[in-house]
């Protein structure tokens, strides 16, 4: 496959490329071989000539953000990911808006920083902003649907367009996103003034709540599966008596079997075969279709 002009936009605009990628150390699950070429996007016009030549060429691609809702096998094209350099944070009385490359946790410290209230779920969850509106994530009972306001995105033509939170369809860990291969560029949240005090004390609490609940000490992607309607997946998994069922080196977490996690040399085999056991051993035991909540990407 010929990159050529790819290569020729990333030396216009000076930003780094990379053949035979490893991927692996760009995910939160710490899984991932080879793409055939990596680019790292250091500017809004450097991403709209990329994707202009992707879609022109008909390359295959895939834009990366934090990898933390992600297992990757390979990429068979070019991953382009959204880096630092898009992650912009501003704020405008009430508004915050957060280029796609910023990290999650950052703008929800400039929520803090500047009193405003409306973030205090999403803190601690380890993605970008970008990535955050692409699932509407979401914790303890709030989600970013709740505070989007705008979104700036790349259609399929290469234009820069402004959508609506009606236009964005937010629902649950699913936007319109992930249909009309649109690229957000950044997102605008409208937030509440409060006492700074009572937002930290908030934004501790949940922190808190994830570290004896969760297993952050070990690579994964979060919550695997979605939250069935009337049950909780990790209940149902533990009723299954999977808690701690291993396969190579991934492993149903024994501290929250929601979570499956990278226990150490896990492969992406390793985690669908875990995946797979666990999805027929609900459904045969209690009748209910598991659904994974993390993107799952091999080609």
């Amino acid at each position: 496959m010929d990159h050529a002009q790819i290569k020729a936009v990333c030396n216009k605009y000076n930003c780094p490329f990379e053949e035979n990628f490893v991927l692996a150390n760009r995910t939160s699950m710490k899984i991932g071989g080879e793409c055939d070429l990596f680019v790292e996007a250091n500017s809004e016009e450097c991403l709209v000539e990329l994707l202009k030549v992707c879609r022109e060429s008909s390359l295959p691609y895939f834009i990366l953000g934090r990898g933390s809702n992600l297992l990757i096998r390979r990429f068979g094209g070019v991953v382009i990911a959204i880096g630092a350099a898009l992650g912009t944070i501003t704020v405008d009385g009430n508004t915050i808006t957060a280029g796609a490359g910023a990290a999650l946790s950052a703008v929800c410290n400039a929520a803090l920083e500047n009193s405003l209230s409306g973030m205090e779920c999403l803190y601690g969850i380890p993605g970008s902003a970008g990535g955050a509106l692409y699932m509407n994530a979401g914790a303890y009972g709030g989600e970013i649907k709740d505070i989007a306001k705008s979104a700036r995105c790349i259609d399929g033509s290469g234009n820069v367009v402004e959508m609506t939170a009606e236009e964005m369809g937010l629902s649950y860990r699913h936007s319109v996103f992930s249909e009309n291969g649109f690229c957000i560029l950044s997102v605008t949240m409208e937030l509440i003034p409060r006492d700074k005090a009572e937002i930290r004390a908030k934004m501790d609490e949940l922190m808190q709540k994830r570290r004896d609940k969760q297993p952050l000490e070990f690579p994964s992607c979060g919550s695997t599966f979605k939250r069935p309607e009337g049950y909780f997946a990790a209940a149902l998994i533990e009723e299954c008596g999977l808690k701690g069922c291993m396969v190579g080196g991934a492993q149903v977490s024994e501290k929250h079997s929601g979570f499956v996690i990278n226990r150490g040399g896990a492969t992406f085999e390793d985690v669908m075969e875990l995946v797979g056991h666990i999805k027929s051993a609900v459904r045969e035991q209690k009748g209910v279709e598991l659904e994974c909540e993390m993107l799952i990407v091999d080609r």
